[in-house]
């Protein structure tokens, strides 16, 4: 009896990130009714993850980062999805991203947004309006780079986010086809990264041909 107990307070617990998009601050868990207790046996059972102090994330939730870039939409209108978030966005990457990352201008003090984990990325502004793309998502407009400048900007943090994502980003845009190899080297050469990216696009069409 205990048991099932349990697991029905389990079960309401996980409707209630579900309904919170699928992440949580530990204070907002208890705010809504989450007892410690069950956060932490949800946890160690692995339904949700830590994924930084005080903030949880529920496993295997579909699709839940999109309401997330609505909220971020709402509450940071002049912020664009960018890198692992955009890639994930076009289909480019096989990560999930724990984290939003949204690029905002240089000297952008973008406001504190607590219950949701955003990586901030200053870019400049000569690289930060290129290829901004406008998406209706949930009725709300988003701000994303497309598919040539996310490669580019993947290149660009390769040290920040790894060489072999920028490197399966582009192999799979060249699989989806209707590749815009001059939009690449445009947002290369504003990126100061023709040399870098340039190997490996010749690499993707030997491998392809």
């Amino acid at each position: 009896m205990g048991r099932k107990k349990n697991q029905k307070i389990e079960q309401t617990a996980i409707e209630i990130f579900k309904s919170q998009g699928g992440i949580l601050r530990y204070k907002d868990a208890l705010k809504l009714g989450i007892h410690p207790r069950t956060l932490y046996a949800l946890k160690n059972a692995g339904t949700i993850e830590q994924l930084q102090r005080g903030l949880f994330c529920l496993q295997g939730l579909p699709g839940h980062t999109q309401p997330d870039f609505v909220t971020v939409a709402k509450k940071i209108p002049d912020g664009v999805i960018c890198l692992i978030s955009a890639l994930f966005f076009h289909k480019l990457t096989t990560q999930i991203p724990h984290f939003i990352y949204l690029a905002v201008k240089k000297g952008y003090k973008p406001p504190k947004v607590n219950y949701l984990p955003i990586r901030f990325f200053w870019f400049s502004n000569i690289n930060f309006p290129l290829g901004i793309e406008s998406h209706r998502l949930h009725g709300v407009t988003i701000h994303c780079y497309s598919r040539e400048k996310t490669i580019v900007d993947c290149f660009r943090y390769r040290d920040k986010i790894g060489i072999d994502v920028a490197i399966e980003a582009l192999k799979k845009y060249w699989q989806q086809g209707n590749p815009r190899l001059d939009l690449i080297m445009k947002f290369a050469k504003a990126g100061r990264v023709e040399k870098i990216i340039k190997p490996y696009i010749e690499a993707v069409i030997n491998e392809s041909s």
